[in-house]
Order: structure tokens, then C-alpha cells, then sequence
């Protein structure tokens, strides 16, 4: 549609041209003596607009010819442009395919052709990497480092991800304190101080990024609980036998953490080896009565010395709640045995075989027994805990 309209526009100038050619009678005389020239006025329109096309023309050829080596060194940069885009493209594609060679063979090509030079010397240090190639992973994180105007935050992480992944841990906690140290504590490098610290058994340091890292939501509730867990018993199993540092560093927790019946069972168990069996029955007693679990039990009776009489009082008030807790019974026997209330000692224990008959319940029996002379209830009972698998 276009194209006819302007062809016939064409078509009506044309006609128009015609039309007033012809009402022309004009003329143009060129005199240089000795010649003269008459030549009607359409002819010499006619001229000049031919003459104004060709002239038009030749300089346009003549630019176009000064032009044309620029115009080939554009091409060619253009092309080799095109073609370290295109290298770069396939680097990072044979990258994620895990075809690692050639994803270095091209990777080095981008960087030779000056495209990205940062970001390629990256991917060939990742793909050397993944080949084990230490000495050419070493080359390219070096000549990323050139770059540090554009990629440095990408060269740092990507050499602390490449020294975590190579077990050099001090080494890759290095490199992320000096990105943290430029104001860089974005999510990807709190996890990556997070696996370094973990490996390192830097605990306290592991609890303080679970907690930023949770708060960031970059770890679930659910994620993070066991990974405090861990570093809080690593934590105070670092510090045995410091009844002292043992009571401030669980005081030192949040309620949260404090509410694992786990770790209020090692914190306990801990502070009782280390003596202070008052502070590790007011721990258990209040994880017990936060969230029942027979387990912390054990410690409770097996804790030498403190307020015996106070813990056999808890036990039996306990008891009136879990009347048919093997575990509380067994722990009662042994507590009422520790302050030689035979009697009540004996009815616990036979209470806790009969709910379950367990081998610890028989060696405290047999051992009563022995404290009362009984050789041969003791015997049996010996021979009954030798047996017992439980």
C-alpha cells in the first residue's frame, strides 16, 4: 500500500512537471566570447538538478572510500566482540552443563579477547578448580585480582568458596574477614563464615551467625536449632570441669535454648562432674518441669552430693504425676539408697522392675542387698543384671 502511494505521488509530480515545462518559454543565454549559448530554461533546470546529483554522488563515494578502513576495523571489532561475547556465553553454560574443560578453554578465550575480563578469569578459576588443577585455579584467581575496580567482591567470595571447598578453612575465613571488613556481610558470605567457623570449631562464633543468618531468614527455625545445639554443647564441653564458666555460660543463654531438655542434660551432667550437683538439680528440675523427659533423670540420681533429701522430695512429688516412670522409680531407689532409707529404697527399685525390668534397676537392688547383708538376694540379682540386655 506504501508503494503505491508513492508511486503515485511520483506519477502526480511528474505530470505536474510536465505541465509546467510546457507553459515555459523562458530561455538562459551563456556568453564567453568568442561563443554564445542559448538554452531554453527547462534544459538548464534539468542540468543543474543532474548536475547537483552528480556531484552528490561523487562525494558520497569519495567519504565513503576515506571511510572504509574505519569501517573494517569496526567490523572486525565487532566480530571479535560477537565472538568473546559468544565464548563467554559458552563458558558459563559448559560451567553449569559440568563440563569443566571446556568450559576453561573458553572462558580463557573471552578473557584474551578482552570481554568481561573479571567475570571470565572467575569461571576459568572455578573450572580449573573442579579439575583439581591448583595450579591454574592459582593463576586465574591471581589475574581476577586485577580486575579489583569491577570484581573484587565476586573474586573474594568465589576464592573463600574454592578454599572451603578444598578444606583450607583458616584460609577461606581469611578471605572472608577482609570482605566483611569492606562493609560486605551479605547473606552468601555469613553462610560461607558459617561452614568455615563450623569447621574450625569456632562455636561461639558458630551460634553467632546461626542467629544472625535466622534472623535474616536465610535459615529456617528448624535449621537453625540444631546447628545452635551443636556449637552450644561444643561450647560447654569446652569448659569441663569450670563449674563457674559451665553456670554463666548456660545463664548466658536464651530462653529458647535453654528449653532443650539435651542441653539442659549436658549442662547438668557437666556441672555435676564438676561438683556443683545444686546448680545441675535446679537445671533439671526446670527442664522437667518445662517438658517431661525420663533421660535427664539418670543424671538427677546418679549426681553425688547437694540437697539429696530436696531431690528425693521432687522425685516423689513427680511421682504422683508419672506413677509408672520405671526411670523416676530406679532414681528414687538410688537416691533413698544414697541416704540408706533401705526400706523406701527397696519398694522403689522392685517398683522399677516391675514397670521395667532394666539391668541398672537389678545392680541397685543387688547392691542394697549387699549393704544389708543379704548375699544371696544380692547374687541373684547380680545374675539377673548379667543377664539383662536392658
Amino acid at each position: 500500500m506504501r508503494a503505491l502511494l508513492w508511486l503515485l505521488t511520483l506519477a502526480t509530480l511528474a505530470v505536474g512537471l510536465a505541465l509546467a515545462a510546457r507553459y515555459n518559454n523562458g530561455y538562459v543565454l551563456l556568453v564567453l566570447p568568442p561563443w554564445r549559448m542559448e538554452l531554453s530554461l527547462n534544459l538548464m533546470i534539468l542540468l543543474q538538478l543532474g548536475g547537483f546529483a552528480l556531484l552528490y554522488m561523487l562525494t558520497r563515494l569519495v567519504a565513503h572510500t576515506l571511510r572504509l578502513p574505519s569501517r573494517v576495523r569496526e567490523y572486525r571489532a565487532r566480530r571479535r566482540r560477537e565472538q568473546a561475547e559468544r565464548a563467554l556465553g559458552d563458558a558459563m553454560r559448559y560451567s553449569f552443563e559440568g563440563r569443566y574443560s571446556h568450559a576453561l578453554k573458553s572462558a580463557v578465550s573471552a578473557h584474551q579477547a578482552g570481554h568481561a575480563p573479571g567475570v571470565s578469569a572467575l569461571i576459568a578459576a572455578r573450572a580449573a578448580h573442579a579439575m583439581r588443577d591448583e595450579d591454574r585455579e592459582a593463576e586465574w584467581l591471581l589475574r581476577a585480582g586485577d580486575f579489583d575496580h569491577e570484581t573484587r567482591n565476586a573474586r573474594l567470595m568465589t576464592e573463600a568458596e574454592l578454599h572451603l571447598n578444598s578444606h583450607r578453612f583458616a584460609d577461606a575465613q581469611g578471605v572472608i574477614d577482609v570482605l566483611e571488613a569492606s562493609g560486605q556481610r551479605h547473606i552468601a558470605a555469613l553462610r560461607l563464615s558459617l561452614r568455615a567457623h563450623q569447621a574450625l570449631g569456632n562455636w561461639r562464633d558458630v551460634v553467632r551467625l546461626a542467629r544472625q543468618l535466622e534472623r535474616h531468614r536465610a535459615l529456617s527455625s528448624e535449621q537453625a536449632a540444631p546447628i545452635r545445639l551443636r556449637a552450644h554443647l561444643e561450647v560447654l564441653r569446652a569448659l569441663a570441669l569450670d563449674a563457674g564458666a559451665l553456670l554463666n555460660y548456660w545463664r548466658s543463654l536464651p530462653s529458647p535454648d535453654r528449653r532443650s531438655t539435651r542441653l539442659a542434660g549436658e549442662t547438668a551432667k557437666l556441672l555435676s562432674a564438676a561438683g556443683d550437683c545444686l546448680h545441675a538439680q535446679r537445671i533439671i528440675e526446670d527442664a522437667l518441669d518445662e517438658e517431661w523427659d525420663s533421660s535427664l533423670l539418670v543424671i538427677y540420681g546418679e549426681c553425688k552430693g547437694g540437697d539429696v533429701l530436696g531431690r528425693i522430695a521432687q522425685a516423689e512429688d513427680w511421682l504422683k504425676r508419672h506413677p509408672r516412670d520405671a526411670q523416676l522409680l530406679l532414681v528414687l531407689g538410688r537416691l533413698c539408697r544414697q541416704q540408706q532409707l533401705w526400706g523406701k529404697a527397696q519398694s522403689y527399685l522392685e517398683a522399677s522392675l516391675s514397670q521395667q525390668p532394666t539391668r541398672a534397676a537389678h545392680v541397685e537392688l543387688a547392691q542394697l542387698f549387699d549393704a544389708l547383708e543379704r548375699n544371696e538376694a544380692a547374687d541373684k540379682h547380680y545374675r539377673m543384671a548379667a543377664n539383662n540386655a536392658g
